[in-house]
């Protein structure tokens, strides 16, 4: 397994991953972050998040059905583990805590 720092892109993939419960696959990835973040997101670098997410442990694939409409190619099919659950849920109270510990925001100064 491989280092277990989760960089923010990582975290959003992975927060998608398991967003799109079972129909997780890069073109989907893609999408639920581009709508969710309003950002703009290269194809490349969510197969690379998937797979460097895979190497740690924090995701898991399997091969899905060939499509016609995929012109007879398999979709590979991403999934939590239960370690990257745990990972985003202790990145979710790091965030939190910080939150805890800064003064009310105003917008009067």
């Amino acid at each position: 397994m491989k280092g277990t720092h989760l960089g923010e892109f990582e975290e959003l993939v992975l927060l998608a991953v398991a967003a799109l419960h079972g129909n997780a696959y890069a073109v989907t990835v893609k999408g639920e972050i581009e709508e969710r973040a309003s950002r703009k997101v290269n194809i490349s670098a969510v197969h690379s998040s998937l797979y460097r997410l895979e190497e740690k442990g924090f995701l898991e694939s399997s091969v899905g059905g060939a499509t016609n409409k995929r012109g007879g190619k398999s979709k590979r099919l991403f999934k939590v583990t239960a370690y990257g659950f745990k990972s985003l849920k202790e990145a979710q109270s790091l965030r939190q805590s910080f939150w805890n510990i800064i003064p009310q925001l105003s917008t009067q100064e």
